[in-house]
């Protein structure tokens, strides 16, 4: 069974129905320019709250420097660091060492020659996360949570070293196509389970968890 990812986790609501529903993993957003980005003070306060062993808790953050990266493992308790920026295969090994954590690199796609970097990513990552490439005009700035899905089409058939994350428009209603498509061991929504940007639907988690269970 696909494990599930819910991203850009904003309230205890959205918490406690990701925990209830069979999360594997909770996105925590550090991007200013995300309508779901979070200060250290409120993603630690919702961190705290996953009981230990119960799902992993992710960071996103795109490019990051040493220093936010210090100030925020230091201030909030993370699992996982997932990099959604243009962080190159040395920056994501660097990040590596001098975290001392696990690391999930985004590759956007949207043609089959978007896929020749991941070699390289599989060097000197733990995971691989793939995502939608916006086009131009598309996604507000955003590298990812844009509602936006590529031809998951692209995937078939193709093998990986590292476990991967696929990620990009899916919903309650598409997941499940989604995985049966790709194969998919693991996806990842965060605007497909909102009711407006930034605020998730409790409701749509359990209906989006469900359907990857299915």
């Amino acid at each position: 069974m696909a494990e599930a990812k819910i991203c850009g986790i904003t309230d205890a609501p959205a918490l406690q129905a990701a925990l209830d529903h069979g999360a594997a993993m909770l996105g925590f957003v550090f991007f200013p320019r995300s309508p779901r980005n979070l200060d250290f003070a409120a993603a630690r306060a919702l961190a705290e709250r996953v009981p230990p062993g119960r799902a992993r808790r992710v960071a996103l953050v795109v490019d990051a420097e040493d220093g936010l990266l210090d100030r925020l493992l230091a201030e909030v308790p993370i699992d996982l660091i997932q990099l959604h920026g243009g962080e190159s295969p040395a920056r994501c090994a660097a990040i590596r060492a001098r975290t001392g954590k696990p690391v999930m690199k985004a590759i956007a796609i949207a043609e089959e020659a978007d896929f020749a970097p991941v070699k390289q990513y599989e060097q000197v990552c733990d995971r691989l996360l793939f995502d939608a490439k916006p086009k131009p005009g598309e996604g507000k700035g955003l590298p990812g949570g844009n509602a936006v899905a590529f031809d998951w089409m692209l995937l078939k058939g193709r093998g990986f070293s590292l476990p991967w994350m696929l990620a990009g428009g899916l919903t309650p209603d598409n997941v499940a196509t989604a995985i049966r498509l790709t194969g998919a061991p693991a996806v990842d929504t965060s605007s497909g389970v909102e009711d407006a940007p930034g605020r998730k639907s409790p409701e749509k988690i359990r209906r989006f968890l469900e359907a990857v269970r299915s």
